[in-house]
């Protein structure tokens, strides 16, 4: 088959197209051809040599797919040869077939394509564990998003809307402020302008955020702090602004607050498939009414890899980046 491979690590030069052998589903496994692939930040910090694949798994980067089911491994129940799906992964997107544990499967919700559909898994299950799994969003209560016009960003939007929360988020850019305008944002930050400590505390009277969804790490940790309401929580899973900073305790104590930093690649199948329940449970819902939908920034050929990768590295994108094999 047809995979993207990363030979030696580095620019957009070391991504590689290449025939390789093709996977085979392992016990508890299914094959899927691959129709369309999400483009992740974590695939550029693959390709980059920083993020490599856990033990044992595919080498190729990408974490989510949309497809057609062709084999089933033993003892794989529930799910038929040629069942439409999309999954999340743990490597191997970027080729025409890839081998999925079962409990990584999801239906491709009604009213979405299949190629629609590779938009979903990484962003929703993203976002469902942190902002709601691991910082109980709860109704009422204010979510600031950082990189609110990203993938991420776009899903956390839409979700903690549906569940009846404020939303608030920072960007680089009008059009991306625009953008998190129409799924629903109420306090646009200009990041580049703005300090978003200040202009999040006048927004909310000086309440701040209950929860903080944070993909840029040490740069931003203690103005996190200082944004956080009281009983406020933090998640972090990003480090594009490094990977020290300084934590302020007495600041963190003061307002009973939580730091969490999570990841959700290297989790155990076990933990991984308990999210995939919950999306599916909690989330396609939303998604079958048109509360929640995908917003792809573009869709390019898998010829085309390095090119999506250089947008993602531009930051020029709105939504998600799809790649159709």
């Amino acid at each position: 088959m047809l995979a993207v491979t990363i030979p030696t690590p580095g620019d957009l030069d070391a991504l590689v197209l290449a025939e390789v052998e093709d996977p085979t589903p392992a016990a508890g496994e299914v094959l899927v051809d691959v129709v369309a692939a999400g483009v992740n930040r974590a695939d550029l910090l693959q390709r980059q040599g920083h993020y490599d694949p856990p033990p044992g798994s595919s080498p190729y980067p990408g974490l989510e797919v949309s497809g057609r089911i062709s084999a089933l491994g033993e003892g794989v129940e529930g799910w038929s040869v040629g069942d439409e799906v999309c999954a999340l992964l743990v490597g191997g997107g970027y080729a025409a077939k890839v081998a999925v544990p079962a409990g990584q499967l999801l239906p491709v919700p009604s009213g979405l394509s299949l190629v629609e559909a590779a938009a979903l898994p990484e962003v929703a299950c993203t976002v469902w564990s942190n902002v709601v799994m691991t910082a109980g969003l709860a109704e009422g209560e204010t979510l600031l998003v950082h990189g609110g016009g990203s993938g991420i960003g776009t899903m956390a939007i839409q979700i903690a809307r549906a569940l009846g929360a404020r939303v608030a988020v920072t960007a680089g850019s009008p059009g991306k402020l625009d953008a998190c305008r129409d799924l629903g944002a109420d306090i646009l930050i200009d990041y580049k302008e703005e300090d978003f400590v200040e202009a999040l505390k006048a927004a909310t009277d000086g309440h701040g955020a209950d929860v903080i969804l944070d993909v840029i790490g040490a740069k931003y940790l203690p103005r996190n702090v200082a944004a956080l309401a009281t009983g406020g929580r933090l998640v972090i899973i990003g480090m594009q602004g490094g990977v020290k900073g300084e934590l302020p305790i007495g600041l963190l104590l003061a307002k009973r607050g939580a730091v969490h930093a999570t990841s959700l690649r290297a989790r155990p199948l076990e933990e991984k498939s308990a999210i995939v329940a919950a999306v599916r449970e909690h989330v396609w819902p939303l998604v079958e009414r048109g509360e929640v939908r995908p917003i792809i920034d573009r869709t390019l050929p898998l010829a085309e890899v390095r090119e999506a990768h250089r947008v993602l590295d531009e930051s020029s994108h709105i939504g998600k980046v799809l790649l159709t094999v």
